[in-house]
């Protein structure tokens, strides 16, 4: 989807959601670390992740955060939207194959600010949580 979602402050609704599945490979892996700098073996090497507690290579945190971005920016409310704030609890580990689902959900508006609460989580197609938040978003 290229064309951004166009919901209005007075469309929005307390309930609202939204959600989409993304696929963890080897290369959105190494992308972010291109673009983020971080190459920490946790995240890029193999034989150094099975080592770990973890005994593969875990998905970087904010990789999974940045999902959230395309959630406000292309969906809710999509085109209207500038982000406030972001909050990110990082609950269980993301891995290389993993399947994940980004959800939104509407819980709070703000008619004197135009201000919208989303509660933001990501889990995996088995239904385990990893990542959850509060974003704030102005409506433009």
């Amino acid at each position: 989807m290229n064309n951004p979602l166009e919901y209005s402050f007075n469309e929005i609704k307390i309930g609202l959601e939204h959600h989409f599945e993304i696929s963890i490979d080897e290369k959105l892996e190494g992308d972010f670390a291109k673009i983020s700098g971080d190459f920490n073996p946790l995240h890029m090497d193999e034989q150094y992740a099975k080592k770990t507690k973890f005994g593969k290579r875990v998905c970087h945190g904010m990789l999974l955060g940045s999902f959230f971005s395309r959630l406000v920016g292309m969906y809710l409310p999509g085109k209207n939207a500038l982000y406030f704030s972001q909050n990110l609890n990082f609950v269980e580990p993301c891995f290389i194959g993993d399947i994940v689902i980004v959800k939104g959900k509407i819980i709070n508006k703000s008619e004197s600010t135009k201000m919208i609460k989303i509660e933001t989580t990501i889990k995996n197609n088995t239904g385990k949580l990893l990542v959850e938040g509060i974003a704030q978003v102005l409506v433009r």
